[in-house]
């Protein structure tokens, strides 16, 4: 059985593996204050190409957007995000059980615009009676979208633009985003990041780490008090060296850069095989997730060697189901499947009824 319903299945790399065995008896000062997070740091402030920035290493996705969240706004305001946004779907209520309201906007691609994000606020600032509602006061994205699609520079300037227009922050969740940087179409980059969003954070978790997300403030004034919400939210690990150790790691090399690329380029391969086999995707994405929609009998036929996510039931014994590669997808599972596809969709593909015309734009 081959695992492709997410991007976490496997451990960590070898060489952070190594690296922590190496590093295994050395004493260091602890909560992140050791040499190994120092480096870390100044590593991925290089990457990014703005040396004053803050980073903080915290262990888990939830955990780093949850805690930003609650570390920028003030108890009666709310976070602005995409209907599939992962704070909204995945992630049993985190950031409302902190007392912020999470705003959702439609959004049948994952993303959102400038456009909607004023409609809110304005909306928000209209409404005579605003002082009884949440007040909008954060926006979240994530690079890429819970739909595997990605934020162009233009989007995320034009996101800037309408963040600095209402004097509200802008935050991207980046637990994937290696695969995003891996991505052909991409158009931006760590430096763009440092200069357009005011938090984001680099995942590490779903990118070669054991576990850790490295969070950039941009902003001084969201860093003041930042470890204290660390703290206060469970974050501030005692060991904190192995974060520094994995992310110094990941870093070194171009290591990052290389582990996003080998999954998206097996990724594509996935796709072109269900494209060459006939089957519609339920979205284009450029990145490790992939989103075909298959008939029951191709389905059932693929679940008897691979576990996969099931995304989205549709009319007609259609289903959307989501395949991800990760960093350490074998080359030789991705040959299999591909083979297994062409074989499946031969036999049972004639069943499936042509639908284009329902697909999300």
């Amino acid at each position: 059985m081959y695992r492709f319903e997410c991007d976490y299945t496997e451990g960590a790399h070898p060489r952070i593996l190594d690296a922590l065995v190496k590093t295994n008896r050395e004493q260091t000062a602890g909560y992140g204050e050791d040499a190994y997070c120092d480096t870390a740091r100044k590593i991925i402030c290089l990457a990014c190409g703005k040396e004053d920035m803050n980073v903080h290493f915290l262990v888990g996705g939830t955990q780093a957007n949850t805690t930003v969240i609650a570390s920028v706004l003030k108890p009666h305001q709310a976070v602005v995000c995409a209907e599939t946004g992962h704070i909204a779907a995945h992630e049993s209520g985190a950031v409302e059980a902190t007392g912020h309201k999470v705003i959702t906007l439609p959004s049948e691609s994952g993303k959102i615009t400038a456009a909607q994000v004023r409609k809110c606020i304005d909306g928000h600032w209209s409404d005579p009676t605003h002082e009884h509602c949440p007040q909008p006061a954060l926006v979240y994205i994530s690079q890429p979208t819970e739909t595997g699609l990605l934020y162009t520079k233009r989007e995320l300037t034009e996101l800037r633009r309408v963040c600095d227009e209402k004097h509200i922050p802008l935050f991207l969740d980046g637990a994937r985003l290696g695969y995003a940087l891996g991505a052909a179409e991409n158009d931006v980059f760590m430096a763009d990041l440092a200069s357009l969003c005011d938090v984001f954070y680099i995942g590490g978790t779903k990118v070669g780490a054991m576990f850790g997300e490295a969070v950039c403030i941009c902003r001084e004034d969201l860093n003041r008090d930042f470890r204290y919400h660390i703290k206060q939210h469970g974050g501030l690990l005692a060991k904190g060296r192995f974060l520094g150790i994995q992310f110094e790691t990941l870093f070194k090399d171009g290591l990052y850069l290389e582990l996003g690329r080998n999954a998206v380029r097996e990724a594509m391969r996935i796709k072109d095989a269900f494209r060459s086999a006939g089957c519609d995707l339920l979205y284009d994405s450029p990145t490790n997730q992939q989103f075909p929609i298959l008939n029951g009998a191709v389905l059932e036929e693929l679940e008897k060697n691979y576990s996969f996510s099931v995304w989205k039931e549709l009319p007609g014994d259609r289903t959307a189901v989501r395949f991800a590669t990760s960093w350490a997808t074998k080359l030789e599972a991705v040959d299999m499947l591909v083979n297994d596809i062409k074989r499946a969709c031969r036999i049972y593909g004639e069943k499936t009824p042509a639908w284009s015309a329902d697909l999300p734009e």
